[in-house]
């Protein structure tokens, strides 16, 4: 789990940077241009340290280099403000692979309802389009604190709620699915 959550941090890094910095002094222009620069940091660190750098990690430094820099010259703050949609859209296609949640699931489950699995999957994508849609539209409306609302609190609100029931889901599916199994095995 430590793992996943560093991993998480470390992809939204520049945009957690861009969120506090903005929260704390209300430039949009400053939060864009050190994000980039954090940006830009973490790669050249990631290299010294001899880090194997991914698709994905060059992909998000040209997000951010492309879109910061054009709301830097444009000082529209909607370019950035769509970077997290681009990752929601990118995770929600990868999210469409049938069965891609069932490596990530314990024995009990893959074995007890594979079936619903490959539903939550796709219902996971749908939720990953549904907040890159949102995202967009929030952008769009240039507000930023509803953009911050949206995305510290809606976007992570919407994950962990969807867990949530996944979670209780499962929990109630497999057990009944073990007792029914059960009672064929004693008649």
């Amino acid at each position: 789990m430590k793992t996943v959550l560093t991993k998480l941090g470390s992809d939204f890094l520049s945009t957690i940077i861009f969120l506090v910095l903005y929260l704390i002094t209300g430039d949009v222009l400053l939060a864009t241009g050190l994000a980039i620069v954090g940006a830009i940091a973490q790669v050249i660190y990631a290299h010294i340290k001899g880090a194997t750098l991914d698709v994905m990690t060059w992909a998000s430094l040209g997000l951010v280099v492309v879109l910061g820099g054009a709301t830097l010259l444009t000082n529209d703050p909607r370019f950035v403000l769509a970077k997290p949609a681009i990752g929601h859209f990118a995770i929600g296609f990868i999210m469409l692979r049938r069965g891609w949640m069932l490596r990530y699931m314990p024995a009990i489950v893959t074995e007890n309802a594979p079936d619903y699995i490959v539903i939550a999957g796709y219902a996971w994508a749908a939720l990953m389009f549904a907040l890159g849609a949102g995202t967009i539209a929030v952008a769009m409306t240039g507000d930023m604190k509803l953009w911050a609302i949206y995305v510290s609190v809606v976007a992570v609100g919407a994950k962990i709620a969807a867990f949530a029931v996944q979670y209780i889901a499962l929990r109630v599916l497999i057990t009944r699915r073990m007792r029914a199994a059960h009672r064929v095995a004693w008649r």
